[in-house]
């Protein structure tokens, strides 16, 4: 049985309840993270954390949460569901209110929920082992602030729903000048002549926690070259590999888009090397 907490309280999940005036509910109005373990063990918590509270600052939800309550939080939901494989969701919305109304209501208290769940075993760095991902493209049609990790994801769910209609694992999106921005779920990377591309933060990417590590760790190790600019299509569909990340994925490589192999059609040598890397230093974020 999963233990969950909810405002103040551990208890199973069929337990929890929240009000249907909730915004949450009504409006999507809230920020939300997942945070991976292994073994108990925190992937990137402080980061993880930061840009939730900056989230929470951009849309002006005053949580009374400290990182060393959220750390609480996190720890004893490890602890209350065995440990092993796990993702922590945090999620806080603005609260309920007495009525439905689009202006930020006043003396509301936000609604503090969060839970674990099963996540598959970290990806190992080997070419033949790992679960490569087929994928597609679209044009990213969502909304102009999608470097807010928003509860209001129906633009990523449609978008991933196309990718999952056509039998692949993600969909890439990119803009109306055909540069490719991210994935539904993922950010997004290409490699071409030995060099990792991506697209630079702004308003069309969300920062990524997993590619924040990633990226610290290809540049303090310096035996990859790192590269964050624009990326059109074209060169997304002539890159030697494509790298999705994400907190449940980490380093996953695509080995077909819109029907086509990438590459060679094999998982590349300099995803093997990157996933070790951050397989090594995952730990120290």
């Amino acid at each position: 049985m999963s233990i969950v907490y909810l405002d103040g309280a551990y208890m199973p999940m069929e337990e929890a309840r929240i009000s249907p005036m909730d915004r949450g509910f009504l409006f999507g109005d809230g920020i939300y993270e997942v945070i991976p373990s292994y073994d108990g063990k925190l992937v990137g918590f402080g980061p993880h954390i930061e840009r939730m509270n900056e989230g929470l600052g951009l849309i002006d939800i005053n949580c009374r949460f400290t990182d060393a309550d959220w750390r609480e939080v996190c720890d004893t939901l490890i602890e209350k569901n065995g440990a092993g494989n796990l993702g922590i969701y945090l999620h806080v919305s603005r609260g309920a209110d007495s009525r439905r109304h689009h202006a930020y209501p006043e003396n509301v208290e936000p609604t503090i929920f969060a839970f674990a769940f099963e996540i598959p075993a970290a990806p190992v760095a080997d070419r033949d082992k790992v679960k490569p991902y087929k994928v597609s493209s679209t044009e990213d049609l969502r909304w102009k602030r999608c470097n807010i990790k928003s509860t209001a994801l129906l633009g990523n769910v449609m978008h991933f729903q196309q990718g999952h209609a056509s039998g692949n694992q993600e969909i890439i999106l990119y803009n109306a000048n055909n540069e490719m921005t991210e994935g539904s779920a993922c950010n997004a990377y290409i490699v071409k002549d030995g060099v990792v591309i991506t697209p630079p933060l702004d308003h069309q990417i969300l920062p990524g926690i997993t590619r924040l590590m990633l990226l610290d760790i290809l540049r303090k190790d310096g035996s990859i070259p790192v590269e964050e600019r624009v990326v059109t299509m074209d060169e997304v569909r002539n890159a030697d590999e494509i790298w999705l990340t994400s907190s449940s994925k980490e380093i996953a490589p695509v080995i077909e888009l819109d029907g086509q192999p990438v590459g060679d059609g094999r998982v590349g040598a300099v995803w093997e090397k990157a996933q070790a890397l951050y397989t090594a230093n995952k730990y120290n974020y």
